[in-house]
């Protein structure tokens, strides 16, 4: 049997990863799955209990807030007692979270359980950087983010198709309509299951608590990559909570293009499904498989992006992806054909995401291995504050724009001037960080 050879080339990669990188990847499959229903069908289960656009922001910014809470708390945390137990502990607060959904329509109970799994997700996201750097050699890094990004969104494909095929043929068996919120309770049922085991693969993971590992294995296994890093001799440190900076503009540059495109996306891309279901009134399952659609195009991309950054290096791979998804955000937002935005979505959505990974390791490896959890937690606070400030932005011109086209309008402009500066600050200020590929090739050829 003949493998493709791009197939057998990722089957290489998977191979030569650490065995708890490997295992991580497999948390990823099935908690990716969970979590891709949730950004699909959570906001229209608030549309089915009749709660208002103005309402699904708030619900949108106090879960944003959350998250942004639990992001330094869950790095420090994880530095004390190991990535593992704080992925534990975010799984469970979001299984807990989705049964509680389930099971109320009360307001209160909704926006204090949205927040208990924004809290979990964000505790989750935080430490799976620093977990996949401290688990990978600096040559696998960016296959190691590129395919535990793309696994997500494949299971997105698996999770959109099925969960929403499966929940509406179990409400037209149970004789409720597919836009009921009986249906959505059976998605966050379904959810809960996949949580439940995520967590059981995370207890798998080698232990890392401090007093458990060895750190010549973890600087070993964690150093960062060998190409120039602007730095200070000085130090900034907050004791109290056990955090080290040592190069505070570094940290500015790499989390302030995060938080604008974070602000962006925070006010279109949690409501892209109210937004198509309401412009084009496709029913749940018609949604589902929209999204598979744009979630297996961003697989795709994910898994093609690290031979671009090899070839072109990596913040100039970004920076193209990133720049060509702006245009496919004017045809999401303004064209009038369901078919050209479905696509546009899927497209934008593939370039934008396909960026992230390589950005990640990118940025992981502009600091020392004592860094990488306070970058990530400020990466993940600063998406978070984002998310926080878009949701309300998006609350606001809902509640004072009556007009359904003439809102949305306002959001997309916002977010497309937003993206477009956030990815040209990516360019001015990191375009020369590392060597050109090129270049770096024939210096290593004269060595």
């Amino acid at each position: 049997m003949i493998v493709p050879s791009g197939v057998a080339r990722w089957v290489g990669h998977v191979r030569s990863f650490e065995p708890d990188a490997r295992r991580f990847l497999a948390v990823t499959l099935v908690a990716g799955a969970a979590t891709s229903l949730w950004w699909i069908d959570f906001n229209l289960y608030l549309v089915s209990l009749g709660i208002s656009p103005a309402a699904i922001g708030l619900v949108a910014t106090i879960g944003s807030t959350a998250a942004a809470l639990t992001a330094i708390p869950a790095s420090v945390l994880s530095d004390r007692v190991g990535r593992r137990l704080v992925l534990a502990c975010g799984a469970t607060a979001a299984i807990v979270a989705a049964l509680g959904l389930a099971a109320t329509s009360s307001w209160l109970a909704i926006v204090a359980l949205a927040a208990l799994f924004s809290a979990g997700n964000a505790a989750n996201q935080v430490v799976a950087s620093p977990y996949m750097s401290e688990h990978s050699r600096p040559d696998h890094r960016s296959e190691l983010f590129a395919l535990q990004f793309a696994i997500g969104s494949a299971t997105s494909v698996a999770a959109a198709a099925i969960g929403g095929v499966a929940a509406g043929a179990i409400a037209a068996f149970i004789g409720v309509p597919q836009s009921s919120p009986d249906t959505f309770r059976l998605i966050l049922v379904f959810m809960a299951v996949l949580l439940a085991v995520a967590l059981a693969l995370v207890l798998r993971l080698g232990d890392d608590r401090p007093s458990h590992r060895g750190r010549a294995s973890v600087l070993t296994a964690g150093e960062p990559a060998r190409f120039p890093t602007i730095r200070v001799a000085h130090g900034w440190s907050i004791a109290r909570i056990g955090m080290t900076i040592h190069d505070r503009g570094a940290f500015v540059r790499l989390l302030l293009p995060n938080f604008l495109i974070s602000v962006g996306a925070g006010q279109i891309i949690p409501f892209l499904n109210v937004f198509v279901q309401a412009k084009f009134g496709l029913d749940v399952v018609a949604l589902n498989s929209a999204f598979a659609v744009t979630s297996l195009g961003t697989m795709v991309a994910i898994l093609y992006q690290p031979t671009l950054a090899r070839r072109l290096g990596r913040i100039r791979s970004v920076v193209i992806v990133q720049g060509v998804s702006i245009t496919f955000l004017v045809v999401l937002g303004f064209c009038p054909a369901v078919w050209l935005v479905i696509l546009a979505m899927g497209v934008r959505n593939s370039l934008m995401n396909a960026g992230n990974p390589i950005f990640n390791a990118f940025a992981m490896d502009q600091v020392s291995p004592g860094e990488r959890a306070t970058l990530a937690a400020l990466l993940s606070l600063g998406w978070s504050v984002g998310w926080v400030v878009a949701g309300a932005y998006y609350a606001t011109v809902h509640a004072l724009v009556s007009s359904f086209d003439l809102s949305y309008a306002i959001n997309f402009v916002t977010v497309i001037v937003l993206y477009s500066v956030g990815t040209g600050l990516l360019w001015r200020w990191f375009s020369g960080a590392e060597p050109r590929p090129g270049l770096a090739a024939m210096a290593g050829a004269t060595d």
